[in-house]
């Protein structure tokens, strides 16, 4: 999954990138609500994309502990996988429906 790194999540002005804590907490509470979800329905998509997010920016934090950092490269990582499972398959489409789906070229009148 591509990371916007516009988010707010990642620049490093926060109260998150000044208290990685806060972030670290957070994520954890994610973790834990998309695990005690999952075996009900399945696991929500967008929560575990949140979470994936989450442990992008941890991980690029230079305050926070080597180690620390990377256990959230890894655990992200996992994520991206989990959030890539549980995206429904996109159709593609076949050569003759992208044809007529093309705009016509239009006719100069001369």
């Amino acid at each position: 999954m591509a990371i916007d790194h516009n988010d707010p999540i990642f620049r490093t002005d926060t109260a998150a990138a000044r208290h990685p804590e806060l972030m670290l907490s957070a994520v954890l509470h994610l973790m834990s609500h998309y695990t005690a979800n999952a075996a009900a329905d399945g696991g929500c998509v967008k929560l575990a994309s949140v979470i994936e997010r989450h442990l992008k920016a941890l991980s690029a934090l230079p305050e926070l502990a080597p180690v620390l950092r990377a256990t959230c490269q890894q655990l992200c990582e996992q994520w991206a996988a989990v959030v890539e499972q549980a995206r429904p398959p996109q159709e593609r489409a076949s050569f003759l429906a992208r044809l007529i789906g093309r705009p016509r070229p239009t006719q100069l009148a001369i």
